[in-house]
């Protein structure tokens, strides 16, 4: 039911700040996608960005994956409004890639006032 809910959250506020943005074609971290938007992609990882001992999802890690590709979006998809507003944790949130194993991952990388580790 949560992820219900999360997911429903996110659609909301995505679709009233993320349409908006994109009307000004402002680039940003994530290229043509606002972070906000790339944020729906990590509904998978709800339950994993708010508790650090929860099991992170295979669906989570791949999503993590490809936004992590490029380390500035991935901070700003975890620091952005929709994350926020849908309940994750950033200093939680960024312990996803090493809680994946990501062996090819940015340790030490800043990411507002967090460092990925």
């Amino acid at each position: 039911m949560k992820f219900i809910y999360f997911v429903g959250l996110v659609v909301v506020v995505v679709s009233a700040f993320g349409i908006e943005k994109s009307a000004y074609g402002a680039t940003n971290a994530c290229g043509k996608s606002s972070p906000d938007n790339e944020a729906m992609k990590l509904a998978p990882c709800a339950v994993a960005a708010q508790d650090e001992k929860a099991a992170v999802s295979d669906s989570c890690c791949l999503q993590v994956k490809k936004i992590g590709q490029n380390p500035s979006c991935l901070c700003s998809v975890l620091l952005s409004n929709t994350a926020k507003s849908s309940g994750i944790k950033p200093e939680i949130a960024i312990t996803i890639p090493k809680r994946c194993n990501f062996e090819n991952r940015p340790v030490g990388y800043k990411c507002g006032p967090y460092t990925l580790p």
